[in-house]
């Protein structure tokens, strides 16, 4: 029975399927094709883009489906567009420009081509085997006789039904189909989906290439975090020279006069006195924050959900936190994503004038998601001198992305991924 009934749902599948790539698949095949066209007159540059977007979406659920119904895993090879894409005529072009570069751009079209002739041919077969018996059965039950009177006779497959004889064998041709297609059907639903991998997943020129560009990005995230390190370590140096280490030379200085003074001027060596102990509680605040800028404690201790609560704390502004993180990050994911937000929390106090700041941090499918929005008046990008190109730096370090929306007059939200799992 388990058989039987993956059976007719393998058939119920293979019909849907035929159905929708000849509607679908056609229908999106003509549109590309009279879009892609169209380019030369300057239509077709706003018209492609949404064209492909719906060809995408068209073979991405045909790759959900690969895998819900025949687990068949078909990667997604689409090379991801800018984040700060522009907007307008200059940014439809270069979204045009950018999917028509995409090899798996043609690679869909080429697919839905196949998929209104070859993959229809697959699918239909499905249904067929198990609906196709029952005519078979019809004419062995008498319907031959009227047929043949009619016009000759009927055809059932590779038999010409002109009698009795020939119409059971028509009715045992059926019945063979159909113990065929309980055995068959299913796998003729994967080879449908087979048959859409070769076109819908990544070349090996195209896995080449993603190799290459993975490679380029890591060297230079590398380089990122070289620089950064340097960076740090200089910030430390400076800050020590100019901070905690001075006051401690002021310090022993001071306490070098008290020695001398302590016998013939008591009064000036407790004044003295007093201000060395000013001093040493000066420089050990001065080191507190300076740990604090290296590592924070509270972000060992108890984690980055307490650590930007606390973060936000100390802000002059009202800022609500939404933490869900049902665990802890590796220690320096969380530190490259506390200091990210520390520092997009600055620049919205500094730069966009906000009164209110909404920070969300959770995990989901892998992913550390941060969102931080600030209702200030707008206009933040990401480019060279800005604060957020620190930030994106910090994040390729980790593999991590950053995508800024701030209209004019804002609102502002910096949205920050890191690819992580919780332990």
């Amino acid at each position: 029975m388990t058989r039987l009934r993956n059976a007719v749902i393998a058939g119920g599948r293979g019909l849907y399927l035929a159905i929708v790539s000849i509607a679908g698949s056609v229908t999106l095949f003509v549109l590309t094709v009279l879009s892609l066209a169209f380019i030369l007159l300057g239509i077709g540059v706003f018209t492609t883009p949404v064209m492909l977007t719906a060809v995408r979406g068209w073979a991405t659920l045909r790759r959900h489906q690969a895998l819900r119904w025949s687990d068949v895993r078909i990667p997604v090879p689409y090379r991801t567009l800018p984040a700060d894409l522009r907007t307008g005529v200059t940014g439809q072009v270069e979204r045009c420009s950018l999917m028509l570069k995409d090899p798996a751009t043609w690679r869909d079209v080429q697919w839905l081509l196949v998929d209104m002739t070859g993959g229809v041919i697959t699918s239909i077969f499905a249904p067929a085997l198990l609906l196709y018996w029952l005519y078979g059965w019809v004419l062995a039950l008498g319907v031959w006789k009227p047929i043949y009177d009619a016009g000759g006779g009927e055809w059932y497959g590779f038999i010409h039904v002109t009698s009795q004889s020939t119409a059971n064998q028509a009715a045992a041709l059926g019945t063979a189909l159909l113990v065929l297609g309980v055995f068959v059907n299913p796998a003729l639903i994967r080879g449908h989906f087979l048959l859409a991998r070769t076109l819908l997943a990544p070349t090996t020129s195209m896995r080449e290439r993603e190799l290459a560009l993975r490679v380029d990005r890591l060297t230079e995230t590398r380089h990122d975090a070289v620089d950064n390190s340097a960076a740090e370590l200089r910030r430390i140096e400076r800050d020590l020279h100019d901070g905690a280490q001075a006051r401690l030379v002021a310090m022993g200085m001071d306490l070098g006069t008290v020695e001398a003074l302590v016998d013939a001027d008591p009064a000036k060596a407790k004044e003295l006195l007093a201000k060395a102990r000013q001093n040493s509680g000066e420089a050990l605040t001065e080191l507190r924050d300076l740990v604090r800028g290296i590592h924070p404690p509270v972000l060992a201790e108890r984690g980055l959900g307490d650590a930007v609560k606390a973060l936000a704390l100390r802000l002059p502004v009202a800022t609500e936190v939404d933490v869900e993180l049902p665990a802890r990050a590796p220690a320096p994911v969380e530190s490259a994503a506390y200091f990210a937000v520390s520092e997009t929390l600055t620049n919205a106090i500094k730069h966009a004038g906000a009164d209110r700041v909404w920070v969300d941090v959770h995990h989901t499918d892998g992913m550390l998601r941060i969102a931080v929005t600030d209702n200030g008046k707008g206009g933040a990008v990401v480019g060279a001198g800005s604060g957020l190109t620190g930030v994106e730096r910090r994040l390729g370090t980790f593999d991590g992305v950053l995508a800024v929306s701030s209209p004019a007059g804002g609102p502002t939200m910096v949205t920050m991924e890191i690819p992580c799992e919780l332990s």
